[in-house]
């Protein structure tokens, strides 16, 4: 047969192939393996290929038509890392396929004795093993030497959420892994939940088929990113045999193997591991009888073996979740009980407030903390996860002047490890009393479910930053600080200060309770001898400061210390530990501050910004403690709320019936948010309860204008803002805040202690859907209104 197409006539493209088979741009996986084509009704008899071009003849022998490579290179993008290097394809658009592991990773040295980088056992007797990334060759290593220690049975867990790919060089396959140009240092990460690794896999392959089919059969990769001495590198790929995905790779020893197992379970390179991947972990627990509490004790425990890239970060959490599981079956029977004398004065004492306060709410909560730094005692060789938290907060102290590293603050990035350290130790102490709970009921409920009935561990953690609590007072007068005037944060809307002194002054109707912004010493006056005159004759009053933030009075203004350059983001100093006392030694220290200093301060007024010196100063306290001697009955509380949070109460009036709304959207305008309404089918009395907060927003929002909201309706413009915007993180946030709100609003009102837990399992669910998307980009669909 000809190269050429017949003379008959000849089908389009769109005619002869399913509509999305080949065009797709990006992520084509079919591409110019015709073996995937898929042919208009499944008509094709043959495909005949030469080296022009396949010929594809219908079953009637009436048409025939060629596919040539120019139609196929139209829908795959090229580049190249510099000039002076050649152009070629890159997978998915974007990645070029770089050497995963180096020889200087490999810091014990164990490549070429054990196959793998870094390869190496927990201390004591456990069968617990750790290794960076092998090649094929070298895995096949690995599982010879584990074999030949006696390991009858092997469980294998691959920790990488990138994807890896295996290209045959020298008899052997390397691994290369996707990275981009602006840091070919950095794998991929945060795919997403809906991302599954094994397929991205599967979808590169196909691409390194195709791009090398459409160069002779060559691919370009890259072996040396530091210094690019010959590179890219040329690799042949002539067939899919040429190239494995991981699942190929750590499989297929089950078939000379019966008792090895393989899992995929991807870990985050920093951070606490999301509660989906702890009850994967949980999964693995109940599938293997040997891992199971009841399991033969006779039988040797099997050999865990744990592998990321480098075989450190990532390595080291499995490890130590290993480590946990091999306590739990062996009862810690034949371990030491404790560090060596001469180690044990060399490990921080973990003083985390956070900390502290969740081993004394846990049950057995110090003897759950000790196994836990027991575990990490024991596979502490490469990485020490509690050491990782003070070396970060010792850097972060040790940084005067804070300044910017491409574009993101110094202070921030080593809180931000600090953190992130520090919430993957209490997430491993919270796990491993979760595993003290259900490893002798065989795990009856996963470990998600576990949290979500034990909802006060998410507000511990949620004040894990106490950062503030021991702020210095002269990052005000160092000028890392500056003053704003609550004339700035607060305008006075209600137009309330040339009467009342104050910003937004109002009562709600027929009760006698009353709002306003945060007054002076002169305002505090002014209306205490408002509610005290011949008409109101209040003869006490309970005054309730709710500010979570610092707040002074100099010179006769009240300011609040912001950042710089984030002058209208508010800096909060509540944790689960804040009561008053603490909030008035921080403000005495920075009256102290500013007032004993004589320094010029930046202050930001409401229409622009001045340098001021002050010679007057009060905190809050002391404020009402000048008042206190001419109003004996007053009474001042500080209990810092954060924005969308409410104290309980108790004592409803009898709420009216429904009223008849007529407006659009009417059932959100009345507060019928799905999330809502669950809620309120699912709490006894619920309608009632709910038509009790409405009436308490009710009654609040008759002292408002256009410009004051309350929280229904809050949620409803919100979300109509996202809905035009969603892309903005800030409004999404908004309505989630909005609708958390919501819900406290609701079960605060019950009074009951009870349902405590159910109120913030509630919210913390709703954290935690934010927080998946948020952290993997997913794109904000409303589902919580």
């Amino acid at each position: 047969m000809g190269t050429t197409a017949s003379a008959a006539p000849q089908p389009t493209l769109h005619e002869s192939f399913h509509g999305n088979g080949m065009m797709d741009s990006r992520r084509s996986t079919s591409s110019a393996s015709f073996q995937t084509l898929n042919i208009h009704s499944n008509k094709a008899k043959s495909i005949i290929t030469n080296k022009v071009a396949p010929v594809v003849i219908t079953y009637n022998c009436r048409q025939e038509f060629q596919i040539h490579d120019d139609v196929l290179r139209t829908n795959y993008k090229v580049g190249r890392i510099s000039d002076n290097m050649p152009e070629h394809h890159l997978v998915q658009g974007s990645y070029f396929m770089v050497q995963d592991v180096f020889s200087k990773a490999d810091v014990l040295s164990t490549s070429g004795s054990y196959g793998a980088p870094n390869f190496r056992q927990s201390k004591g007797s456990f069968p617990l093993y750790g290794m960076g990334q092998p090649s094929l060759s070298g895995f096949k290593q690995v599982l010879h030497r584990l074999q030949g220690q006696g390991h009858q049975e092997v469980i294998f867990f691959c920790l990488r959420e990138e994807p890896v790919v295996f290209l045959r060089l020298e008899g052997d396959f390397l691994p290369y892994t996707p990275r981009r140009k602006e840091n070919l240092h950095e794998n991929l990460h945060d795919l997403g939940r809906d991302a599954c690794s094994e397929n991205l896999e599967l979808t590169i392959r196909k691409e390194l088929q195709d791009f090398a089919k459409l160069n002779d059969n060559v691919f370009y990769v890259y072996n040396d990113i530091e210094h690019f001495k010959g590179e890219p590198q040329k690799i042949s790929i002539s067939c899919e045999e040429d190239i494995h995905v991981t699942e190929e790779v750590y499989k297929r020893p089950r078939f000379t193997l019966p008792t090895y197992r393989y899992y995929r379970l991807p870990l985050p390179t920093d951070g606490a591991p999301l509660e989906d991947q702890f009850d994967a972990f949980v999964n693995v627990l109940r599938e293997n009888p040997s891992l199971s509490s009841s399991r033969d004790a006779s039988r040797p425990l099997p050999a865990l073996l744990f592998s990321c890239q480098v075989g450190v970060g990532r390595t080291n959490l499995g490890m130590i979740l290993g480590s946990l599981v091999m306590m739990h079956l062996t009862r810690a029977a034949q371990e030491p009980t404790a560090p060596a004398e001469e180690d044990a004065t060399d490990k921080p004492k973990m003083q985390f407030q956070v900390i502290q306060t969740l081993i004394r709410k846990l049950p057995k909560g110090q003897e759950v903390m000790e196994e836990v730094d027991r575990a990490i005692d024991l596979c502490s060789e490469m990485h020490d996860i509690r050491e990782a938290i003070y070396e970060n907060k010792q850097k972060l102290e040790g940084i005067g002047e804070d300044y910017q590293i491409q574009g993101s603050s110094t202070k921030d990035y080593f809180l931000h490890r600090t953190l992130q350290s520090l919430e993957r130790y209490f997430y491993l102490i919270v796990f491993n009393a979760y595993l003290h709970e259900q490893y002798p009921l065989a795990f009856a409920c996963s470990f998600s479910q576990w949290l979500c009935s034990h909802a006060w561990m998410y507000r511990l953690l949620s004040c894990m930053n106490q950062s503030e609590l021991r702020a210095p007072a002269d990052l005000l007068t160092k000028g890392a600080r500056v003053l704003v005037a609550d004339e700035y944060l607060a305008p006075d809307v209600l137009s309330t200060i040339k009467q009342m002194k104050v910003a937004n002054f109002r009562r709600v109707p027929k009760m006698s309770i009353y709002g306003m912004a945060q007054p002076t010493s002169e305002a505090t006056g002014a209306v205490l001898e408002y509610l005290t005159d011949e008409k109101r004759k209040h003869s006490s009053v309970l005054w309730v400061n709710l500010q979570d933030e610092l707040v002074l009075e100099a010179n006769g203004q009240i300011f609040c210390p912001r950042e710089p350059t984030r002058v209208d983001q508010h800096i909060c100093v509540l944790s689960s530990q804040t009561h008053q006392i603490e909030i008035e030694r921080l403000e005495t220290a920075l009256k102290e501050e500013v007032v004993g200093s004589q320094k010029w301060i930046e202050v930001t007024l409401e229409q622009e910004k001045q340098m001021k010196m002050f010679k007057s100063c009060l905190t809050v306290q002391e404020i009402f403690n000048q008042h206190k001697s001419s109003h004996q009955g007053l009474q001042y509380r500080r209990i810092p709320f954060p924005e969308c949070s409410s104290p309980t109460e108790e004592g409803f009036p009898e709420s009216c019936e429904d009223e008849i709304v007529s407006v659009p959207d009417a059932k959100y305008t009345k507060g019928e948010f799905e999330v809502v309404m669950k809620l309120v089918r699912l709490l006894p009395d619920g309608h009632r309860m709910k038509r009790q907060v409405d009436l308490a927003l009710d009654s609040v929002s008759e002292t408002m204008t256009p410009l004051h909201y309350h929280l229904r309706e809050i949620i409803i413009c919100s979300y109509r803002q996202v809905e035009g915007a969603l892309s903005s993180h800030a409004l999404i946030d908004c309505v989630l805040v909005a609708a958390r709100a919501g819900v406290y609003e609701l079960l605060n009102q019950l009074g009951f202690s009870e349902f405590e837990d159910l109120r913030d399992s509630t919210l913390c669910h709703l954290r935690h859907r934010w927080q998946q998307q948020n952290r993997h980009g997913l794109p904000f669909r409303g589902e919580f209104i």
